[in-house]
């Protein structure tokens, strides 16, 4: 068979993505910190984009009153301008960045405390100080900022490296590893990584660790809680033998299987509760009250207040709106001046730039109003009764109700918040899978139901609950006699979430109090 090259015409459809739309889209996942970041970097770039000065008139796009009967999202026009902003996953370009695609929910790892609830730590760490990062009463950063503001972790510990009496090599390596040890005052990085790359021996690199393990705070520069706990324990003179194997089984201590531990480090009861009661006293945080970084507060982009009908007025948060505009005039301006074709080119771009931006930006703001209203309306049990009426809802059934595709609403409900009369939540919170009834009724939310597990779980030995620590089968039973039909692995998966210690912890818990 011959081969030879041709010419053919098909027809096709296809999706184009304009870099505008991809702009719009990038908007709608913004955070309002994130948004405000964007904005300023685009006012320094375009010349024709102006802030907008003076106050925000009320306008109707800014609010929505559930008991006002002429309420309508049935306008053409607000229809056809979401319709722009609406795009599926797919949609989007292959080479974005999986960050930009993702819309699923990051976990945080925990760390274990070995304090109990109500135990005076008696150390010497002053925990007033901890997670302090500066003095706020003034707006400027002048002398004066700098004289009141803490120190951080780092800092403490360079001016102790100045006064340390190291050579040359040893400041080094020293600053290095300094400035590789996280604010709780652990050492984060490899010994072996860091001696290749500075082309000294591992050796050379444990030893000047050493001296920096002797620097304020005890037990900083440890590169885990068992040595962290050992530096402070030597510090006291009070690391033996029997405190060493203490150290080795911390999973025991958390889990405070004190008999196993007791045969493990070959001591009686009593000497055991002393040692706890020494590890208890030990901070595994040794940078914590030491100043950091600011702590931003979360700002929320939609208040929900209750109307005297007894409805939900849902309103934006116009401080976290930016209000741009295009400069007219300068436009006018510029574009008389501009001589060459390239410079009317850049004139023209930056014109269409700042329209769209400006177009986009009142857009995002709408369809945030939007399905916000539209997560209030859902759920308008959790705002009256509390979050055991919390209703099952997922991103299609929202979706579904206010014509937008799911990709659209899970980049609108992310890092977005709302402040109702209970309290601020992301607006992802009211998105809680569906539990089924044991009658065949209304389902159960996910999240009432770890609600109820933990109301039973607190109720335990108190007056009006149960008089004994509650197994999981015995959960699973009180649950069905209430209308949940629910699995034991569920609730245990749910007692984990809500780091609740299983029964036979919490029974030992309880001996040990007594």
């Amino acid at each position: 068979m011959a081969l030879n090259a041709r010419l053919e015409l098909r027809q096709g459809q296809g999706l184009v993505i304009t870099p505008q739309l991809q702009q719009a889209i990038k908007l709608l996942q913004l955070s309002n910190l994130e948004l405000e970041a964007y904005v300023e970097a685009e006012l320094e770039k375009n010349p024709l984009l102006a802030r907008e000065e003076g106050e925000p008139e009320p306008a109707q796009a800014e609010r929505e009153d559930f008991d006002d009967p002429g309420m309508d999202f049935s306008d053409e026009s607000r229809m056809a301008a979401a319709a722009d902003m609406d795009v599926r996953h797919d949609d989007v370009h292959a080479d974005a960045s999986p960050g930009d695609r993702a819309t699923g929910d990051a976990g945080e790892a925990a760390q274990q405390s070995f304090e109990s609830p109500g135990h005076d730590a008696g150390g010497t760490v002053d925990w007033s100080r901890a997670g302090k990062g500066g003095s706020f009463d003034t707006d400027g950063e002048g002398m004066e900022d700098g004289l009141t503001r803490e120190k951080s972790l780092q800092e403490v510990l360079h001016e102790q490296l100045a006064a340390a009496g190291m050579d040359g090599a040893q400041r080094a390596i020293a600053t290095v590893l300094i400035d590789a040890i996280d604010e709780g005052g652990y050492l984060r990085c490899d010994l072996y990584d860091t001696a290749e790359r500075l082309g000294v021996s591992e050796d050379k690199v444990e030893a000047v660790l050493v001296r920096i393990q002797g620097f304020e705070p005890t037990g900083v520069g440890a590169r885990d809680v068992r040595e962290c706990l050992m530096l402070q324990l030597k510090e006291r003179d009070r690391y033996d033998p029997a405190m060493a194997l203490l150290l080795d089984n911390l999973e025991l201590l958390a889990r405070r299987d004190l008999s196993a531990l007791t045969r493990i480090c070959g001591v009686d009861a009593e000497d055991m509760r002393e040692m706890v009661g020494e590890i208890k006293a030990l901070t595994p945080r040794p940078g914590a009250a030491f100043g950091g970084e600011p702590t931003q507060a979360v700002v929320p982009d939609v208040f929900v207040r209750e109307g005297p009908m007894g409805g939900w007025h849902v309103e934006l948060n116009t401080d976290t709106l930016p209000r741009l505009l295009v400069d007219q005039r300068y436009h006018a301006r510029v574009s008389a001046g501009a001589k060459g074709e390239a410079d009317k080119a850049f004139v023209s771009d930056c014109h269409a730039q700042a329209s769209w931006l400006v177009k986009s930006l009142d857009q995002r703001a709408k369809t945030i109003l939007k399905v916000s209203s539209e997560i209030v309306r859902q759920q308008d049990a959790f705002l009256a009764f509390g979050v055991e009426h919390l209703r099952p809802l997922n991103l299609k059934t929202v979706a579904d109700a206010i014509g937008m595709h799911e990709s659209t609403v899970s980049r609108v409900t992310s890092n977005k918040y709302v402040a109702t009369p209970r309290g601020v939540f992301e607006l992802k919170f009211f998105f809680t899978s569906a539990i089924q009834a044991t009658d065949g009724g209304a389902a159960h939310s996910a999240e009432s139901v770890r609600h109820k597990i933990k109301l039973l779980i607190d109720a335990e030995g108190q007056p009006g609950g149960e008089p004994d620590v509650l197994s999981d089968d015995r959960i699973v039973e009180i649950l069905k006699e209430t209308g949940v039909d629910i699995a034991r692995r569920t609730v245990a998966k749910y007692r984990e979430a809500l780091r609740i210690p299983s029964s036979v912890e919490r029974r030992r818990v309880i001996k040990a109090a007594c």
